[in-house]
């Protein structure tokens, strides 16, 4: 029991901290901070992610389990496209996005992207779950 108030004290703490890195208002400077550092610590661990999570589904050789893994990986892709345009948008200030498809154009592919994340995430996890039942 006391291993769950450690972990929602720990939590709260740094909750604030994950808040402040993903908050999309910074603008450039010379020095990074705290919000830039914490949003580039996270790059790696995407790749990471990216990468098992397509070795995982090419291990699993399709399949209902291989079929979701694909469609997480997938959402994975996107998901660390969008973050790497996040922390270039932070730290440089430029908005991939808008700055190539004009600014209603670049909102909406910016919308697109994250309901592609979701949904390929969500139905990835709705296959492994369906999978898992049998």
């Amino acid at each position: 029991m006391k291993k769950h108030y450690l972990l929602l004290a720990l939590g709260f703490i740094f909750m604030n901290q994950t808040l402040f890195a993903q908050e999309h208002t910074t603008h450039s400077s010379n020095a990074l901070g705290a919000e830039q550092i914490f949003g580039l610590l996270e790059m790696p661990f995407l790749a990471i992610a990216l990468v098992f999570s397509f070795l995982t589904a090419t291990n699993l050789k399709g399949g209902k389990f291989g079929s979701g893994m694909t469609l997480l990986a997938w959402g994975f892709v996107v998901m660390a496209l969008g973050h790497l345009h996040m922390q270039i948008a932070h730290i440089f200030n430029y908005n991939i996005f808008k700055n190539i498809f004009g600014d209603t154009l670049g909102n909406y592919i910016w919308f697109i992207a994250l309901i592609l994340t979701w949904g390929l995430s969500a139905l990835g996890f709705f296959k492994i779950y369906k999978a898992s039942k049998i």
